[in-house]
């Protein structure tokens, strides 16, 4: 068939007529000339991600690379597995022995196990050690599931090796990647989590006489992710602990193609959907290109277990959870992960302040991934965003990005050096206060939290709960994102406890409801995520103030709402009888440029990109302080 695409001189035409309608849009919102933008419109419109990746606000051809390859060949950019079932797709992969909220009589355990096979589970995960799955009870734990049929990832920390002595003569004597089991050592990533684990040595001495069926090392990606290392950090230093452990296998006698086949990839699962989806496709493009470095790029196609994010889960509002996973499941999915395990809704929650039942929580997790793959058909296809212009840009920009940071890596001694050293623990924690930083100034939102809180809602945990953790997984540098504001609540339950109501800010409208509804609603929702009730009385004018005060228990914290041009009319006026009515603090709802009496000024400044932690912290002490 000929070529109909059109050429670069109308793609550019074209990409050139849009810029130009944009432009006229953009001009108009801004109320300005098009020659006074500051800017073309795809430089305006492209938004940066946390690792100063740039996406622009469209692609089209003049974006579009070199086709990647076919699904299980390198560079593996678009799948591991060539003869991957499409209708069974990736393995959903049950977590099971947990200490909490778990049966842990193996006889009990092993039925629970095959309720979720017969329920749509394809893979096991088990957590096996002290106060888990003792290692002499895989056996009876495994009773009666096919292991030919079902791969088993064993997360045994400090019991790694006896684990995997008992687990491996019960494995079949090949597999295929779809079915390749794990003994999940992973010594090097949980160096710089603080989870228990083996000793390097002997991991390597297990994987050196591992049978074909299984797979001993796991590059544990969430280790990283869960400190709050961002997507290109994630990819970098799993990739430089890969080749660390691939050092350490040839070291041992190990072919190439031997050691790089002992190597399973972890990366954790977020709500960043596109995000997702490229970081899947690019570990496999880094690590097919180590493998092809190293002399075998046949054998670098790297079996990946996508796991949602427990740093994304909230206690708030944890319903919305359930949305976090699908669309952490359905990036993971579309990205092409070999198995992918979604933790329930409700797993930040301490086990006593559970509303729901274990088994509800697993079938609710268990379904989401069932649904996507059976009702939603997304496995269907092998890598269904290849060939997107945009996703195939930010796989290949995380990749370069990665790839960089590896060498930077490399360049210090490799990533044990890099480790020991602190470089590694100091650039993680840049990134987890830079996304701190931004879910602060609400420019991260999280719905529940930081955006639509529900101060009506009932809380379902105890005091001093936001930084409870009970899985084993969750390494102890976990560092949930809503927990700054998840504190702030815990606060105001703590104020609800002994005062018999909430923390509460008065709201001073001025002008029609038209006038100031945006600023009222705005305010209204910035408080409720720090826990503090608003009350609006309604349009007041100045004489009125003092009366509207009394009526509503004489709260201390006042912030007046209204359009700029009314606070240049009545905001003076308003702002005296604020303070003569008692109240201790007055804040205005927007920009300091929005008040023009240099005289007598409010406050504080209550507008979009403020510091919500520090403010709302702030006005929690003024309230305490005051009642």
């Amino acid at each position: 068939m000929p070529d109909t695409r059109p050429d670069l001189h109308d793609l550019e035409s074209s990409y050139q007529q849009w810029s130009d309608s944009a432009a006229q849009v953009l001009a108009k919102s801004k109320r300005v000339d098009v020659a006074d933008l500051r800017g073309t419109p795809e430089t305006l419109l492209s938004t940066t991600t946390p690792d100063a990746l740039t996406i622009k606000p469209l692609y089209t051809r003049r974006d579009e690379l070199d086709e990647p390859g076919l699904p299980g060949s390198y560079p593996f950019v678009r799948g591991s597995d060539r003869v991957r079932d499409v209708n069974m797709g990736w393995r959903v992969t049950e977590r099971f022995g947990d200490p909490v909220g778990e049966p842990q009589d193996p006889a009990a355990l092993n039925q629970a196990i095959l309720e979720a096979l017969n329920n749509g589970a394809s893979g096991l995960w088990l957590t096996v050690g002290d106060s888990a799955i003792a290692p002499k009870d895989l056996a009876a734990v495994l009773d009666g599931v096919y292991l030919d049929l079902v791969p088993v990832t064993l997360d045994a920390g400090a019991a790694g090796i006896e684990a995997a002595q008992v687990l491996q003569p019960l494995l079949p004597d090949s597999a295929t990647v779809g079915t390749v089991s794990s003994y999940g050592l992973a010594p090097l990533t949980a160096a710089f989590s603080g989870r228990p684990a083996v000793a390097l040595a002997d991991a390597i001495g297990v994987a050196a006489s591992a049978g074909a069926a299984v797979r001993s090392i796991r590059v544990d990606g969430t280790d990283f992710a869960l400190g709050g290392a961002t997507d290109v950090q994630e990819l970098a230093l799993v990739t430089a602990a890969g080749v660390e452990y691939l050092r350490a296998l040839t070291a041992a006698g190990l072919a190439v193609d031997k050691a790089l086949n002992q190597l399973t990839f972890a990366l954790s699962a977020t709500d960043d959907q596109f995000g997702t989806v490229a970081k899947f496709r690019a570990i496999r493009r880094l690590w097919g290109r180590v493998a092809e470095v190293s002399g075998a790029p046949e054998a670098g196609g790297a079996v990946t277990h996508g796991v949602t994010a427990l740093s994304m889960m909230s206690q708030r509002d944890p319903w919305v959870n359930m949305l976090r996973v699908t669309t952490a499941t359905f990036g993971a999915g579309v990205g092409g992960a070999d198995q992918i395990t979604v933790l329930p809704f409700d797993v930040a929650l301490p086990p006593a302040d559970r509303t729901t039942s274990p088994s509800f929580s697993r079938r609710m997790a268990r379904n989401t991934q069932l649904l996507l793959i059976e009702e939603s058909n997304v496995a269907k296809v092998l890598d269904p965003a290849g060939g997107a212009w945009f996703v195939e840009s930010l796989t290949d920009d995380l990749a370069a990005s990665a790839w960089a940071l590896f060498q930077e890596i490399e360049a210090k001694g490799g990533y044990q050096k890099a480790l020991d050293d602190g470089w590694i623990g100091e650039q993680v924690s840049i990134s987890l206060a830079a996304r701190d930083e931004a879910v602060a100034h609400r420019t991260t939102s999280l719905t529940g939290i930081n955006e639509f809180p529900n101060l009506a809602e009932k809380p379902l945990t105890t005091p001093g709960s936001a930084d409870f953790v009970d899985l084993p997984t969750a390494a102890p540098n976990l560092a949930r994102t809503a927990r700054p504001f998840e504190r702030l609540r815990d606060r105001s339950d703590a104020f609800l406890a002994s005062h018999g109501k909430r923390p509460i800010a008065m709201l001073l409208p001025l002008g029609s409801v038209a006038e100031h509804n945006a600023r009222t609603t705005f305010i209204a929702n910035l408080l409720a995520a720090g826990g503090i009730e608003s009350v609006n009385p309604g349009p007041l004018t100045a004489d009125a103030i003092a009366a509207a005060r009394a009526t509503s228990g004489d709260p201390v914290v006042a912030v007046l709402c209204a359009a700029n041009p009314r606070y240049e009319s009545d905001g003076a006026g308003a702002l005296a009888a604020a303070r003569e009515a008692g109240f201790h603090t007055v804040l205005l709802a927007g920009p300091a440029k929005a008040w023009t009496d240099e005289q007598n000024a409010p406050d504080g400044y209550l507008q979009i990109g403020i510091d919500a932690i520090s403010t709302l912290t702030e006005l929690l002490d003024t309230i305490e302080a005051e009642s």
